[in-house]
């Protein structure tokens, strides 16, 4: 080419990029003053804010501080845990494997990895990678699962089979994290490599995302991060949130840590089919997939406030499609641990914004600040963004501080547990959501979940309740007791419905030797034969003449429940170190059945 020429284009590429700086600046003056206003109102300790026009980061800027204490400004390399923004780039991960043939989008899970277990054989036969990337799975949250439990992702990957539906499968759009985490663990299994590395190698390194990682550990490792902070109850005191560090498990769903520069190279990509610095990082085939409508999300506010800037929200896989005053939007949030993130573009007008902020009351932000840019993008007529949630966020602070100020209305005076507290004392299990422990002595008791620890308080009968902490929350704990009187579960209302915890039974009785040596033949006492079997060495079970089989469930030393009938009860006699019979214990009185 002629140096005349070469000269003219870079002359040519200079003027259309200094162009198109100016037209952005000129769009956002005024911006500073507007962000230092609505920090200080909503008391905001940091934020960051980017803004890609077609390929290029033209607007990048933080906001208030990553270290309050020290005075540490947030910067554009400052790190945030982009929490649910993660999940497209799973999405993308499992795209990746059905380019390659070894997932298909639409096409039963189980086809490709036998070793994912759902609810019932319906759902083993139905559900689809698009159904679980969707939220249309038919099963609700269960975040109590995974939310600060040491649970590996093969454990949790486990539960999966144990999570009830809550409507039937397609028919309803229900968030969950769980089957990112599912679809994560499934990616593992067929790459042949951790998700983590999966999505290092084929997304993170081609996109020049370097200082982007999973942990909170390598975060702190680093010069430029920021930290979560919670506000005080009713007071505008600012104090340090505990990091949130229990993503391991469940990362595929939320573990990514980034910032506002290099979640601009992850945008510029969506932006542009795949393409990033002149190469074709994505295949633009995958991109597209994760914009087509799968599930219907409710107009919520359209419905019951009239508000129609946004409207008509759908979910792909890893992201929404709405109308946002005309133009088509694809956005996504996310929230851990006092940390929030909104990544969002006006696809066909060539404009992307990244949102990153610390606070734990700091959520509605992202959408005060991402559309307010998008009105001066687009050059309409700005909805006050910042009045209409505000005012809402205040709402609603008023509400639960009345709330707060009814609490023990429906207390019954004069009542006390039905048992000695010592009786309460023990671990209660659901083979979802693990193991409750519940400590104390003859005065006091305590609760602890996963990492939760909280005292507990005799309410009335014997419900007992937390105090209501300002960062775990407050739990109502009721216990129950079995027709032999004995205290045997705890129900907590966690997620979208209440869930039972046995108490959990001598580990022995699930020893596979105990259970082989109850297995046999017995006599009842009018000559009828009845057999204890174990199929599988883990369960047990009894087959009367005539009837179905019944599972026994372990309850004390040598004793079993029926599984159908709670009053019911099978004692295992001993006698010289050999197992003789059993007693069939009931509301109608007990009966030996003799070995043969």
């Amino acid at each position: 080419m002629h140096k005349s020429t070469l000269a003219l284009l870079l002359i040519l590429a200079t003027f259309t990029a200094n162009a198109q700086q100016s037209s952005i600046d000129k769009k956002m003056k005024g911006f500073d003053a507007f962000m230092e206003k609505i920090m200080k109102e909503w008391n905001a300790p940091g934020l960051a804010v980017g803004i890609v026009e077609k390929d290029k980061l033209v607007f990048a800027k933080g906001y208030g501080y990553r270290d309050l204490e020290k005075k540490l400004p947030v910067t554009p390399t400052t790190l945030f845990p982009i929490a649910s923004n993660t999940k497209l780039f799973t999405s993308v991960a499992a795209g990746l494997l059905v380019e390659d043939g070894k997932l298909e989008w639409d096409k039963p899970i189980r086809q490709s990895d036998p070793t994912i277990e759902f609810y019932s054989n319906e759902l083993n036969e139905s559900v689809t990678l698009r159904d679980m990337l969707s939220h249309r799975t038919g099963i609700s949250r269960h975040d109590a699962i995974w939310y600060k439990s040491a649970f590996t992702r093969r454990e949790m990957f486990e539960r999966l089979k144990y999570m009830e539906p809550s409507q039937p499968l397609r028919q309803g759009y229900l968030y969950n994290n769980l089957m990112y985490m599912g679809v994560g663990y499934v990616i593992e299994h067929l790459a042949g490599k951790t998700w983590e590395s999966f999505v290092n190698e084929k997304i993170l390194d081609p996109l020049s995302m370097t200082a982007t990682t999973f942990k909170i550990d390598e975060m702190e490792k680093t010069s430029d991060f920021a930290f979560p902070y919670y506000q005080k109850r009713d007071t505008t005191t600012l104090v340090k949130y505990p990091f949130y560090r229990q993503m391991d498990g469940v990362g595929p769903c939320g573990s990514i840590i980034s910032n506002i520069k290099e979640m601009s190279h992850w945008l510029i990509a969506l932006m542009n089919k795949g393409s990033y610095n002149g190469k074709q990082v994505l295949p633009a085939s995958v991109l597209s997939a994760t914009l087509q409508p799968a599930m219907a999300v409710p107009n919520l506010a359209l419905e019951s406030k009239g508000y129609s800037e946004v409207f008509n929200a759908v979910y792909g896989m890893g992201r929404y499609t709405a109308s946002y005053k005309g133009h088509f939007l694809t956005n996504h949030g996310g929230a851990i641990g006092g940390f929030y993130s909104q990544v969002s573009t006006l696809l066909y007008d060539g404009y992307g914004v990244i949102v990153l902020v610390s606070g734990t009351h700091t959520s509605p932000m992202t959408d005060v600040v991402t559309r307010s840019i998008y009105d001066r993008l687009l050059g309409v007529s700005p909805t006050p963004w910042q009045e209409r949630i505000y005012a809402s966020y205040l709402a609603g602070k008023k509400a639960e501080r009345e709330a707060r100020k009814k609490t023990g209305s429906d207390k019954i005076s004069g009542t006390k547990p039905s048992h000695p507290l010592q009786d309460y004392v023990g671990k209660f299990e659901n083979p979802a959501y693990g193991v409750i422990s519940i400590t104390g002595s003859e005065s006091n008791l305590a609760f602890d979940y996963n990492t939760v620890t909280l005292p507990l308080e005799h309410y009335h009968y014997d419900r007992f309740d937390t105090p209501d902490d300002e960062l775990n929350g407050k739990w109502s704990i009721n216990f129950s007791t079995n027709p032999q009187g004995d205290v045997d579960k705890v129900l907590i209302s966690m997620d979208e419905s209440e869930v039972s915890f046995g108490r959990t039974a001598d580990a022995a009785l699930k020893d596979p030797k105990t259970l082989l040596a109850y297995v046999g033949k017995y006599e009842s006492p009018n000559g009828g034969e009845i057999d204890i079997k174990s199929p599988d060495s883990k369960s047990i079970f009894v087959v009367y003449p005539g009837q179905p089989q019944y599972e026994l469930i372990p309850y004390k030393p040598k004793t079993f429940h029926l599984k159908q009938f709670s009053d019911t009860v099978l004692q295992f006699v001993e006698e010289g170190g050999k197992i003789i019979g059993f007693k069939s214990i009931d509301p109608s009185g007990e009966v030996l059945m003799k070995r043969k």
